[in-house]
Formats: structure tokens, sequence, C-alpha cells
């Protein structure tokens, strides 16, 4: 549901794998009350396949179809002219590659499945990953100035916010009004406190 509360109604996240895309997603929507929409979510089928471009644009449209949510993931080529002509905001992840390719790495090493991504579609060390790794490794060199076109291309007016590192983030995040579940929880506490009190 759209709050007017705060000008941010549709916004989308962008940035390398393991640079923090998924977890300020949720930050965002639990502050702002947005629903999250994770496209890795969108886009992977179980056992890890692809699937072909209009059933992906498909599931994006449908998901965005509401007037508020927040967005993560990159996929320029085949979502940026559903997303970033609505959006009220881009914000770009600039976290250092050495961070993302040691979180992904991580996240591999300990196995199972992350939430934003469908059942059937674990994580694990293997000649695929290797390749995702090196993905990971040269994204700014290889995939970066396609998203950064692709972005200039659909929404050259879409407000960039670019963020270095959780301070910049933290920074950012007190920006926003608290208006869904952080606001819920934190009227709630004074009545949890008293009853405890009691």
């Amino acid at each position: 549901m759209r709050n007017d509360a705060h000008p941010l109604h549709r916004m989308i996240i962008l940035g390398s794998a393991g640079s923090g895309k998924s977890t300020l997603a949720r930050e965002i929507g639990e502050r702002l009350g947005l629903p999250v929409i994770h496209l890795d979510a969108l886009f992977w089928e179980p056992g890890w396949k692809q699937p072909d471009d209009k059933a992906f644009r498909t599931r994006v449209a449908a998901a965005i179809a509401g007037d508020a949510w927040v967005s993560e993931g990159n996929y320029s080529r085949q979502t940026f002219d559903l997303r970033v002509p609505r959006a009220d905001q881009v914000i770009w992840l600039e976290t250092p590659r050495l961070l993302c390719l040691w979180r992904v790495l991580v996240r591999a090493l300990r196995g199972g499945r992350r939430p934003d991504l469908p059942v059937g579609c674990e994580e694990r060390v293997d000649w695929n990953y290797v390749a995702f790794l090196r993905y990971v490794w040269n994204f700014d060199r290889d995939t970066r100035p396609r998203i950064e076109a692709n972005l200039k291309a659909t929404g050259p007016s879409v407000p960039i916010m670019r963020l270095h590192g959780r301070a910049q983030i933290a920074a950012y995040l007190a920006t926003l009004p608290v208006t869904g579940r952080e606001a819920c929880d934190a009227k709630a506490s004074p009545a949890i406190s008293a009853q405890e009190m009691h």
C-alpha cells in the first residue's frame, strides 16, 4: 500500500553480487512499509534453470504492478524498461569487489539457500560457482558499464544515490521516515515495557 508520508514509493537497488542489495532492500522495506521484490527469486527456477525473457518479464511486470515497492537486482537488459521509468530513486551500492567476493564465497561455503532465492537453488562451491566468482571479480569492468548505459537510456532523470560502505548506508537509512514495521515495533515497545514492569 502506498504511503504518502514520504516521497519514495518505488525504489531500485543495484550493485554487484555480494554488495548487500537484498539486505538493504529488506531494511528499506521494513522502514518505509514497502513490499520487497527480489529479482533473483523471479528469475531463477529450481535447479538454477533460466527462464526465457518473456516469462521473466511477465513475472517482473506482475510484481511491480503496484504503486509502491522496492526492487533489488540488476537484470538491466530484461527489466530496466519496466522498472526504471517508474522509479522514484535508484540506489547504487558501491561495495569494494574484494568484500563482494568474500561475501559470495562465504555464502557458498555455508551452503543452503538464501531467502531471496527460490526453492531448489542452493548455493555451493562447484565449477559453475567458480565462474560466478570470476563474474563478481570482473563486475565493474565487464557488467557495470552496460548497466549504467541501460540506466541512462531508460531513466535519465531518475535520481541516483550512490552509497559507499555501511556508514553511508546507515546515514541514508537514518534520513528515511519510519512508517513501516519499524514504526509499529516502536509504538509497541512502551506498552510491552509497561506490562513487564507489573
